[in-house]
C-alpha cells in the first residue's frame, strides 16, 4: 500500500501559474525540511527539471497516454517512495487530454487514478465575482474529480482579494492560498517553452527560491498538507526497473546531456543500469572524447538548434560519434539525437551519419503518436508497437531514410526516422517504462559488440 500524501495542482487552463504554484510549493516544503517527491502529468521534459531543483530528487513524468493508465499509480508510487510528500504539477488545463480521445492523459484522469485531491490555480487577473462560476464550474463537472481548494493567482490588490473571497465564500471551496503579480519570478520562454534548467544555471535557482518564497507568504501550507493527508492508500503494485541481466562485463552506454540535451526521462537511465549497463553522461558541448569503452550511445532530445555553432565546433566528438555509428554500435537518438546526427544543422555540420539535413522551421510540430517498428534496431524488432510523442520546430530532410524507423498511424500514416547499421534515429520520444524490453533489448546489444 502506498500511503504518501500528495496534491495535484491544476488550472482551468494553460499559463494560469501552475508551474510557479507547484515548483514554489515544493521548494517551500522542502525548505521545512520535508522530503518532496515531485511529478508532472504528461511528456513535459522542462517542468521536471524546476522540480528537481526545488526538491533534489528526478522530476518524473505521469503520463497516460505513452504509459497507459495501468502505469500511472505505479510509476507515481516508484517516485514517491520514502517521502513525506508528493506534488503532482497538471499540463494544459485540468480537463484536457490527447486531442480526440477524451480524458485520457488529462490531469483530471492522472488526479483520479492518483485518488488525489486537486487544487485548482485560478487566473484572477480581469475577473471577481465570475470566479466563483469558474470554479464551481470546474468543481462540479466531473464528481470522481475532488477539488479540495484553490489558489488564486495574478491577484492586482487588497480590494481584489476581498471581491474574490466574498465570491468564492459561496462556493463551499477553501482559498488555500492568494499570490500577487509578481514578473520578477516569471521565466523566460521560447519556441517550445520554458529556457530548460540546465541553460540558466544560477538563474533558474534564484527563480526557484523566489518562487518558494512567493508560495510562502501567499500560502496556507499547513491547510494545503492537511489535504494532501486526506488522499486513501493506494493498493497499486510500486513499478521497478529490476531486471536481471546477464553475468559478464556491463557494457558502458554514453548519455548525453548538458545544456543542448536536456530532455530525458529519469526511468531510462534506471532501466539502462537494471538491464546491466554502466551508464556515463557525457557534455557534447564540451567534452572531446566518448566515455572510455563506450559500446552504445544514446542521444536524448533537447535544444542543439540553440548551440549548433557550440556543436559543431567540437570536431574530435562528432568524429568520435561518427566512428562510433559507423562501426554497428547500438546508438539511440531522439529528436535533438536526430538533429545531431544529421549531416549538417541551420547549415552548421553535425555529425554526418545521416544524409540528411535539418533546419529551424516556424511551424511546430506537436501531439502524441502510435508508432509501429519497420525494420529490427537495437531499439525494437520489427512490428514493435509504441506509443510516443512529437515536440519539435525543425525539419529533416528527406524525414525518413531507406529503412525507415517507424511507421506512423496517428494523426497520419507516413513513415519517419532512419535505420541504419546500429543506429536507431527519430523524432519521436518515447517512454521506456512502458515498453522495458527496448531497454534490455539495447543493453543486450552493446554487450555483444
Amino acid at each position: 500500500m502506498v500511503s504518501t500524501p500528495r496534491l495535484v495542482i491544476a488550472a482551468p487552463a494553460s499559463n494560469s501559474g501552475k508551474t510557479t504554484v507547484a515548483t514554489g510549493l515544493m521548494a517551500a516544503f522542502a525548505a521545512r525540511g520535508l522530503a518532496v517527491s515531485p511529478h508532472k502529468v504528461g511528456p513535459d521534459y522542462i517542468d521536471p527539471g524546476y522540480h528537481s531543483l526545488a526538491t533534489g530528487r528526478p522530476g518524473r513524468n505521469l503520463d497516460a497516454y505513452m504509459c497507459g493508465p495501468e502505469l500511472v499509480a505505479p510509476l507515481f508510487a516508484h517516485g514517491a517512495a520514502g517521502c513525506d510528500l508528493a506534488v503532482v504539477e497538471g499540463v494544459m488545463g485540468l480537463y484536457d487530454g490527447a486531442s480526440g480521445q477524451g480524458e485520457l492523459a488529462s490531469t483530471a484522469q492522472v488526479a483520479k487514478l492518483l485518488k488525489a485531491p486537486v487544487v485548482l490555480v485560478v487566473d484572477a487577473s480581469s475577473q471577481s465575482r465570475s470566479v466563483a462560476a469558474l470554479v464551481h464550474g470546474f468543481a462540479s463537472w466531473d464528481p470522481e474529480v475532488r477539488i479540495g481548494g484553490v489558489i488564486l493567482n495574478k491577484v492586482a490588490s487588497d480590494r481584489h482579494e476581498a471581491l474574490l473571497r466574498d465570491a468564492l465564500d459561496e462556493s463551499g471551496l477553501p482559498v488555500l492560498g492568494v499570490l500577487r503579480r509578481a514578473p520578477q519570478v516569471a521565466t523566460p520562454s521560447r519556441h517550445l517553452g520554458l529556457v530548460p534548467v540546465a541553460e540558466r544555471q544560477g538563474d533558474a535557482v534564484d527563480a526557484v527560491r523566489a518562487m518558494g518564497e512567493r508560495v510562502r507568504a501567499g500560502c496556507d501550507l499547513d491547510a494545503l498538507m492537511a489535504l494532501a493527508r486526506t488522499a486513501p492508500a493506494l493498493a497499486d503494485e510500486v513499478w521497478e526497473p529490476a531486471y536481471a541481466p546477464a553475468e559478464g562485463p556491463r557494457p558502458v552506454v554514453a548519455v548525453a546531456g548538458g545544456a543542448a540535451f536536456t530532455f530525458a526521462y529519469a526511468e531510462h537511465t534506471e532501466l539502462l543500469t537494471a538491464a546491466g549497463a554502466e551508464v556515463v553522461v557525457f557534455d557534447p558541448l564540451r567534452d572531446e572524447k566518448l566515455p572510455a569503452g563506450t559500446a552504445g550511445l544514446v542521444i536524448g532530445g533537447g535544444f542543439p538548434e540553440m548551440y549548433a555553432p557550440e556543436l559543431s565546433a567540437n570536431e574530435p566528438l562528432r568524429r568520435a560519434v561518427t566512428e562510433l555509428a559507423l562501426s554497428g554500435a547500438p546508438v539511440a537518438a531522439e529528436c535533438a539525437g536526430l538533429l545531431y546526427l544529421a549531416r549538417e544543422l541551420d547549415g552548421k555540420p553535425m555529425c554526418g551519419v545521416l544524409d540528411a539535413t535539418a533546419r529551424m522551421s516556424e511551424r511546430l510540430t506537436l501531439g502524441y503518436r502510435q508508432a509501429v517498428a519497420v525494420s529490427d534496431s537495437p531499439l525494437a524488432a520489427a512490428g514493435t508497437r509504441l506509443r510516443g510523442h512529437e515536440f519539435h520546430r525543425t525539419v529533416l530532410e528527406p524525414g525518413a531514410g531507406p529503412v525507415p524507423a517507424w511507421g506512423m498511424h496517428q494523426p497520419e500514416r507516413r513513415v519517419e526516422g532512419y535505420v541504419q547499421r546500429g543506429v536507431h534515429a527519430s523524432y519521436l520520444h518515447t517512454h521506456w517504462a512502458a515498453s522495458p524490453e527496448v531497454a534490455r533489448r539495447f543493453v543486450e546489444h552493446c554487450r555483444a559488440r
